[in-house]
Protein backbone atom coordinates (compact mmCIF):
# COMPACT_ATOMS: atom_id res chain seq x y z
CA UNK A 1 0.00 0.00 0.00
CA UNK A 2 1.54 3.31 -0.75
CA UNK A 3 2.93 5.54 1.58
CA UNK A 4 -0.06 8.39 1.20
CA UNK A 5 -2.79 5.40 1.47
CA UNK A 6 -1.19 3.76 4.55
CA UNK A 7 -1.50 7.59 6.28
CA UNK A 8 -5.00 8.00 5.45
CA UNK A 9 -6.20 4.26 6.26
CA UNK A 10 -4.81 5.13 9.87
CA UNK A 11 -6.27 8.74 10.05
CA UNK A 12 -9.36 6.78 8.96
CA UNK A 13 -8.94 4.12 11.38
CA UNK A 14 -8.17 6.70 14.60
CA UNK A 15 -10.99 8.89 13.66
CA UNK A 16 -13.26 6.32 13.85
CA UNK A 17 -12.18 4.93 17.14
CA UNK A 18 -12.53 8.45 18.59
CA UNK A 19 -15.65 9.21 17.36
CA UNK A 20 -16.94 5.60 17.94
CA UNK A 21 -15.60 5.27 21.58
CA UNK A 22 -17.37 9.04 22.65
CA UNK A 23 -20.63 9.18 20.50
CA UNK A 24 -21.94 5.79 20.13
CA UNK A 25 -21.13 3.02 17.42
CA UNK A 26 -24.05 3.64 15.33
CA UNK A 27 -24.90 7.21 15.98
CA UNK A 28 -21.26 8.23 13.99
CA UNK A 29 -22.01 8.75 10.63
CA UNK A 30 -19.48 7.28 7.80
CA UNK A 31 -19.15 10.91 6.61
CA UNK A 32 -18.31 12.33 9.91
CA UNK A 33 -15.48 9.95 10.64
CA UNK A 34 -14.40 10.95 6.52
CA UNK A 35 -14.12 14.65 7.05
CA UNK A 36 -12.65 14.18 10.66
CA UNK A 37 -9.85 12.32 9.00
CA UNK A 38 -9.54 15.41 6.67
CA UNK A 39 -10.51 13.39 3.16
CA UNK A 40 -12.61 15.10 0.97
CA UNK A 41 -13.58 11.53 -1.18
CA UNK A 42 -16.63 10.48 0.70
CA UNK A 43 -16.34 6.70 -0.19
CA UNK A 44 -12.77 6.83 1.04
CA UNK A 45 -13.57 4.64 4.37
CA UNK A 46 -15.20 2.27 2.43
CA UNK A 47 -12.61 2.07 -0.07
CA UNK A 48 -10.34 1.24 2.15
CA UNK A 49 -12.29 -0.98 4.73
CA UNK A 50 -15.41 -2.10 2.46
CA UNK A 51 -18.06 -0.55 5.17
CA UNK A 52 -18.77 0.48 8.93
CA UNK A 53 -18.55 -2.88 9.79
CA UNK A 54 -15.20 -3.44 8.43
CA UNK A 55 -13.78 -0.58 10.19
CA UNK A 56 -15.48 -1.67 13.47
CA UNK A 57 -13.45 -5.14 12.59
CA UNK A 58 -10.17 -3.12 11.97
CA UNK A 59 -10.25 -1.64 15.50
CA UNK A 60 -10.77 -4.83 16.75
CA UNK A 61 -8.01 -6.74 15.27
CA UNK A 62 -5.51 -4.01 15.69
CA UNK A 63 -5.98 -4.24 19.79
CA UNK A 64 -7.38 -7.33 20.20
CA UNK A 65 -4.73 -9.35 18.28
CA UNK A 66 -1.38 -8.10 20.61
CA UNK A 67 -3.60 -8.08 23.66
CA UNK A 68 -4.59 -12.12 23.18
CA UNK A 69 -1.00 -12.71 22.29
CA UNK A 70 -0.28 -10.97 25.98
CA UNK A 71 -2.61 -13.60 27.32
CA UNK A 72 -1.01 -16.17 25.80
CA UNK A 73 2.28 -15.82 27.24
CA UNK A 74 0.75 -14.67 30.77
CA UNK A 75 -0.97 -18.34 30.74
CA UNK A 76 2.28 -19.90 29.29
CA UNK A 77 3.57 -18.75 32.54
CA UNK A 78 1.03 -19.88 35.09
CA UNK A 79 -0.53 -22.87 33.01
CA UNK A 80 -3.96 -24.40 32.63
CA UNK A 81 -3.91 -25.75 36.14
CA UNK A 82 -3.62 -22.24 37.91
CA UNK A 83 -5.54 -20.59 40.50
CA UNK A 84 -8.55 -19.12 39.02
CA UNK A 85 -7.17 -15.95 39.99
CA UNK A 86 -4.60 -16.17 38.15
CA UNK A 87 -6.17 -17.28 35.19
CA UNK A 88 -8.60 -14.01 35.61
CA UNK A 89 -5.31 -12.16 35.90
CA UNK A 90 -4.19 -13.22 32.46
CA UNK A 91 -7.40 -12.09 31.23
CA UNK A 92 -7.00 -8.29 32.98
CA UNK A 93 -3.86 -7.32 33.00
CA UNK A 94 -3.50 -7.55 28.78
CA UNK A 95 -7.07 -5.61 28.65
CA UNK A 96 -6.42 -3.00 31.02
CA UNK A 97 -3.27 -2.31 29.77
CA UNK A 98 -5.03 -0.26 26.74
CA UNK A 99 -5.62 2.06 29.79
CA UNK A 100 -2.55 3.68 29.64
CA UNK A 101 -3.07 5.28 25.92
CA UNK A 102 -5.54 7.51 24.18
CA UNK A 103 -6.10 5.00 21.42
CA UNK A 104 -6.49 1.81 23.95
CA UNK A 105 -9.43 4.35 26.04
CA UNK A 106 -11.26 4.33 23.25
CA UNK A 107 -10.47 0.75 22.28
CA UNK A 108 -12.25 -0.11 25.71
CA UNK A 109 -15.13 2.06 25.53
CA UNK A 110 -16.03 0.57 21.62
CA UNK A 111 -15.77 -3.07 23.25
CA UNK A 112 -18.30 -1.91 26.25
CA UNK A 113 -20.75 -1.29 22.90
CA UNK A 114 -20.60 -4.58 21.97
CA UNK A 115 -22.39 -6.35 24.96
CA UNK A 116 -24.87 -8.43 22.77
CA UNK A 117 -22.23 -10.12 20.89
CA UNK A 118 -20.26 -11.47 24.73
CA UNK A 119 -22.40 -14.71 24.86
CA UNK A 120 -20.71 -15.52 21.34
CA UNK A 121 -17.60 -15.67 23.07
CA UNK A 122 -16.65 -19.42 21.26
CA UNK A 123 -16.99 -17.85 17.72
CA UNK A 124 -13.32 -16.85 16.94
CA UNK A 125 -13.04 -13.27 15.45
CA UNK A 126 -11.99 -10.00 15.37
CA UNK A 127 -11.48 -9.02 19.12
CA UNK A 128 -12.06 -12.99 20.08
CA UNK A 129 -8.39 -14.39 20.07
CA UNK A 130 -7.79 -18.37 20.69
CA UNK A 131 -5.98 -17.41 23.57
CA UNK A 132 -9.04 -15.56 25.22
CA UNK A 133 -10.87 -18.49 24.38
CA UNK A 134 -9.17 -21.03 25.50
CA UNK A 135 -8.88 -19.05 29.35
CA UNK A 136 -12.52 -18.40 29.35
CA UNK A 137 -13.13 -22.35 28.88
CA UNK A 138 -11.42 -23.13 31.59
CA UNK A 139 -12.91 -21.02 33.99
CA UNK A 140 -16.09 -22.54 32.53
CA UNK A 141 -15.38 -25.25 34.51
CA UNK A 142 -14.85 -23.52 37.81
CA UNK A 143 -16.10 -24.17 40.38
CA UNK A 144 -16.81 -27.93 39.67
CA UNK A 145 -19.72 -27.79 42.34
CA UNK A 146 -21.86 -24.95 41.13
CA UNK A 147 -24.52 -26.16 37.94
CA UNK A 148 -23.07 -26.18 34.58
CA UNK A 149 -25.76 -23.94 33.47
CA UNK A 150 -25.40 -20.96 36.53
CA UNK A 151 -21.06 -21.43 35.71
CA UNK A 152 -22.00 -20.64 31.50
CA UNK A 153 -24.02 -17.95 32.91
CA UNK A 154 -21.01 -16.04 35.24
CA UNK A 155 -18.81 -16.51 32.35
CA UNK A 156 -20.90 -13.77 30.46
CA UNK A 157 -21.28 -12.17 33.44
CA UNK A 158 -17.12 -12.46 33.63
CA UNK A 159 -16.54 -10.71 30.56
CA UNK A 160 -19.59 -7.94 30.92
CA UNK A 161 -18.37 -6.56 34.38
CA UNK A 162 -14.65 -6.47 32.92
CA UNK A 163 -15.39 -4.68 29.89
CA UNK A 164 -17.75 -2.43 31.27
CA UNK A 165 -15.48 -1.50 34.47
CA UNK A 166 -12.68 -0.97 31.81
CA UNK A 167 -14.43 1.00 30.05
CA UNK A 168 -15.36 2.99 32.76
CA UNK A 169 -12.36 3.97 34.15
CA UNK A 170 -11.15 5.03 30.23
CA UNK A 171 -13.80 7.48 30.09
CA UNK A 172 -13.16 8.63 33.53
CA UNK A 173 -8.97 8.80 33.00
CA UNK A 174 -9.69 11.33 29.74
CA UNK A 175 -11.21 14.01 32.43
CA UNK A 176 -9.38 13.29 35.57
CA UNK A 177 -5.90 11.60 34.77
CA UNK A 178 -5.52 11.27 38.64
CA UNK A 179 -7.84 8.48 40.39
CA UNK A 180 -8.20 7.38 43.32
CA UNK A 181 -6.62 3.73 42.71
CA UNK A 182 -3.84 3.43 40.86
CA UNK A 183 -3.66 1.41 37.76
CA UNK A 184 -1.97 -1.57 39.56
CA UNK A 185 -4.64 -1.78 42.43
CA UNK A 186 -7.66 -0.78 39.65
CA UNK A 187 -6.61 -4.04 37.83
CA UNK A 188 -5.87 -6.22 41.08
CA UNK A 189 -8.88 -5.44 42.41
CA UNK A 190 -11.14 -6.36 39.12
CA UNK A 191 -9.15 -9.02 39.02
CA UNK A 192 -10.56 -10.17 42.49
CA UNK A 193 -13.83 -8.92 41.74
CA UNK A 194 -14.11 -11.08 38.90
CA UNK A 195 -12.74 -14.17 40.92
CA UNK A 196 -15.63 -13.57 43.62
CA UNK A 197 -18.30 -13.69 40.17
CA UNK A 198 -16.82 -17.04 39.43
CA UNK A 199 -16.61 -18.58 43.12
CA UNK A 200 -19.64 -16.99 45.04
CA UNK A 201 -21.63 -19.98 46.29
CA UNK A 202 -25.21 -20.46 45.21
CA UNK A 203 -27.41 -20.04 47.61
CA UNK A 204 -30.91 -20.65 45.68
CA UNK A 205 -33.98 -18.61 44.98
CA UNK A 206 -34.56 -14.99 46.73
CA UNK A 207 -37.04 -14.54 49.70
CA UNK A 208 -38.91 -12.37 47.03
CA UNK A 209 -39.09 -15.02 44.45
CA UNK A 210 -39.89 -17.74 47.25
CA UNK A 211 -43.10 -15.93 48.23
CA UNK A 212 -44.38 -14.76 44.75
CA UNK A 213 -44.12 -18.88 43.75
CA UNK A 214 -46.16 -19.30 47.10
CA UNK A 215 -49.00 -16.83 46.12
CA UNK A 216 -48.66 -18.22 42.80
Amino acid sequence: MPRDATATREALLREAERLFARRGLYQVQVREIVEAAGQRNVSALNYHFGSREGVVEAILARHGEPTDVARGELLAVVGRDASTRDLVAALVVPYTAHLQSPEGRDYLRIVAQLSATFSNWRVLGPGTGPRLIEILTILEQRPSHVPEAVRRERVVELIMLMTVAASERARVLEKEPEQELDHATFAANLTDVLVGVLDAPLHGPLPSLVTDTAAG
